[in-house]
């Protein structure tokens, strides 16, 4: 399954940029669309808890480059003096594999990275809090042959950056995914907490939990009052997502060379789901601008997103509706039902991912187009015995059922699942 979309030789034409975290997800995020793909080195970026050992990234860029797709890896922490060491022997590595750029934030890891891997470009990470053109240009007069703007400016500053840079250095911004409650992620939150270090990849996402909060009278210390969003508590320090498809138009007249999409820890279904999206936007846009309609992409992401949605401050740097005081962190309405792993036509081999019954409504998500295949189950028979089920339920890691599906399908194509209301029948009467 390749992506049939328009090259970016074209002008102004944005690289996509998906996220990994092993190296079955890059599968998905090329088949869905993606022109590039970041993924961390086993300890030394900031998602460190991302699947991807020195094997895997190695197979991960041999495979990306076989199929005409980039890869950058980042090597983004912030880095005390005992770790140059590994710091060192990664950059030989590095250098050796060719991956298409590292993502760097700390200024001694990139002159270690000028020093031991001076044969692949290096991207400044939004880690580094990139927010004006002087800062760009020192980067690129340091080396840097892209910068990746901190996601505090907005679209004003972005376009005088665009229109003054110097020619030849490349600008990526976020443009959807989680945004962190620090400036640029520049967070102690997590360390403070619980002793895991956001800026050596070990965040715990402490902004995300739900706190108890009280007020209390000082002329009557000891009687406390609690201050709640809900019976959960109040989720002071939670961001909404970052969400720009209604800016498509914007982001791809100013010039913007790529645009990013956050979650290396996300699964495979956020990711073909967020990256079919995007990669059918921009190409929509790209052939008939005068029609472009953000609703109906809008519509498709709804379905996948776990938090409300924000354009923080690429509008307006005055925007208060950042954040989601409550804690919800789930989507109500769908959720990952399944893998095609073999098409056939009657009997096709799905690994499931949540319970299936018989009547569920299921929505195939197919690459290079929007709107899904939508259909009802009709029949589901257990994978070990052959026997006709009503239901079956994910046990085990990679447990399959066989399902009829409506249309000829391809392996890797996601299952998307509907959820039941409640009082809703499985079949309408």
């Amino acid at each position: 399954m390749t992506s049939e979309h328009m090259t970016l030789n074209d002008p102004h034409f944005p690289e996509v940029l998906a996220p990994v975290g092993d190296f079955e997800r890059l599968t998905y995020a090329v088949n869905y669309g993606a022109d590039a793909v970041y993924c961390g080195t086993s300890s030394l970026s900031l998602r460190t808890r991302a699947d991807m050992d020195n094997n895997d990234l190695i197979k991960t860029i041999e495979y990306a480059h076989s199929i005409g797709k980039r890869v950058h890896v980042t090597l983004n922490i912030f880095a005390w003096d005992d770790k140059y060491e590994e710091i060192i022997e990664m950059a030989k590595i590095l250098n050796d594999v060719k991956p298409d750029a590292i993502i760097a934030a700390d200024g001694g890891v990139i002159e270690t990275l000028k020093q031991y891997a001076p044969n692949v470009p290096i991207h400044v990470s939004t880690q580094a809090n990139i927010v004006s053109l002087h800062d760009a240009n020192f980067w690129y007069k340091n080396g840097a042959k892209r910068v990746i703007m901190a996601r505090e400016i907005n679209k004003e500053q972005l376009k005088y950056i665009m229109e003054n840079k110097p020619e030849n250095l490349e600008v990526e911004m976020f443009g959807h995914g989680s945004i962190c409650f620090a400036f640029s992620g520049r967070c102690f939150l997590s360390d403070f907490m619980c002793g895991r270090s956001a800026n050596l990849g070990d965040c715990a996402q402490s902004c995300r939990w739900s706190y108890n909060l009280y007020a209390e009278e000082k002329n009557n210390p000891g009687q406390l009052y609690p201050i709640e969003e809900s019976e959960y508590g109040t989720s002071i320090f939670s961001s909404k997502d970052l969400c720009l498809i209604k800016e498509i138009p914007e982001i791809i007249n100013m010039g913007i060379d790529s645009l990013k999409i956050e979650g290396r820890l996300k699964t495979e279904y956020y990711i073909a789901s967020v990256i079919n999206v995007y990669r059918n936007a921009i190409d929509d846009y790209m052939k008939d601008p005068q029609n472009y309609d953000y609703k109906k992409y809008m519509d498709e992401i709804e379905k996948v997103k776990t938090r409300e949605f924000t354009t923080f401050y690429f509008n307006d740097r005055k925007n208060k509706d950042i954040q989601d005081l409550s804690g919800r962190q789930y989507n109500d309405k769908y959720e990952f039902g399944g893998k095609i792993l073999k098409y056939e036509n009657e009997k096709s081999t799905i690994e499931i991912k949540n319970k299936l019954i018989v009547g569920d409504t299921i929505e195939i998500i197919i690459p290079n187009k929007l709107q899904p295949e939508t259909f009802k189950i009709e029949k589901l028979w257990d994978y070990e015995t052959g026997e006709e089920i009503d239901s079956v339920s994910p046990g085990v890691k990679g447990q399959k059922v066989f399902m009829k599906l409506p249309i000829k399908c391809e392996e890797g194509w996601i299952l998307r699942r509907k959820k039941l209301s409640k009082g809703t029948p499985l079949f309408d009467k």
